[in-house]
């Protein structure tokens, strides 16, 4: 299944967001610890390129994360040119407490009285940017709902110590290209309920839970996943909690969402949907074969003499 969501508002947002990048800083991205890469907007890049604006990467949700993958992507990011990364959960005041010192010595020649620090806060819906606003801002500035994309349009806020913050809906990208993208964002619910089968996120994730984690599989619902597929874990959670139609039948609807929202809260335990080595292998199963760099044999006919 190929799951795009590109709602109307986000291609406003995304020409809104190129006019801003030109008056900004630095940029902010927000992204899930889980699964940092398929959770960063290309379009992102594409803009801070243009530009040359430095960047801090929050991974955010590290406390759902699994810590050796984090550090993986910690490790990763902060190669990269012009590139910070960190991981907290905006949901600690302690946490948050940090990104504004972070945002200083990201972009060290603003943050003064005269040349105060323009920073754009930026990321994909539902990964967590309006619970970093309201804790940076110690108020209620963004709403927050546990739909994807509750913010609609920009906010410019003031916060103090010479930062200037411009908050930006989150944003998807017109065509996700790589299927597994799409079901990883599905599963962690940055896609609207519409766009997507729970059943189907629910088997996919299943499947990546058992390569990965099949451990935490047994220890939250007590069976074995020895032998088991997608499935064949979805049934096994509408078994344990009795979750049954009228007739008797499995309700593997009902089992399918419990599946999503126990890894969705953290109660499965500390999960990653990808590191820096997988994603790698993502991208080298995507690529064209190499050329030999051999011309093609050109067809001879055999003379008689």
């Amino acid at each position: 299944m190929s799951i795009q969501w590109f709602p109307g508002h986000m291609n406003s947002a995304r020409r809104q967001a190129a006019e801003t990048m030109e008056k900004t800083d630095m940029v902010v991205e927000v992204l899930d610890a889980r699964l940092p890469q398929a959770s960063c907007n290309p379009m992102i890049a594409q803009l801070r390129a243009q530009r040359q604006r430095p960047c801090l990467k929050i991974l955010n949700k590290a406390d759902l994360a699994d810590p050796a993958a984090t550090q993986a992507w910690l490790d990763f990011y902060n190669a990269q040119k012009d590139v910070h990364a960190v991981a907290l959960s905006c949901k600690k005041p302690a946490d948050v407490a940090k990104v504004p010192g972070l945002c200083i010595k990201v972009a060290p020649h603003r943050g003064t009285a005269l040349k105060p620090l323009r920073v754009m806060i930026m990321g994909i819906p539902n990964v967590g940017k309006s619970t970093l606003m309201n804790a940076l801002l110690k108020k209620k500035v963004a709403k927050v709902g546990d739909e994807p994309a509750v913010t609609k349009t920009q906010q410019r806020l003031y916060l103090g110590n010479n930062i200037v913050l411009v908050d930006t809906p989150g944003m998807l990208w017109p065509k996700i290209e790589h299927p597994t993208d799409g079901l990883m964002l599905a599963a962690s619910h940055a896609i609207g309920s519409n766009a997507l089968i729970e059943e189907e996120v629910a088997v996919f994730l299943a499947e990546v839970l058992l390569q990965r984690y099949p451990q935490l599989l047994s220890a939250r619902y007590g069976f074995s996943t020895e032998g088991m597929d997608g499935v064949g874990v979805v049934e096994g959670v509408a078994k344990k909690r009795a979750f049954r139609q009228k007739g008797g039948e499995l309700d593997f609807e009902k089992a399918s969402h419990t599946f999503l929202q126990d890894y969705r809260s953290g109660a499965l335990g500390r999960i990653s949907l990808e590191t820096p080595a997988s994603r790698a292998e993502l991208l080298a199963s995507y690529a064209p074969p190499p050329s030999l760099g051999l011309a093609p044999e050109s067809e001879e006919e055999d003379e008689e003499s």
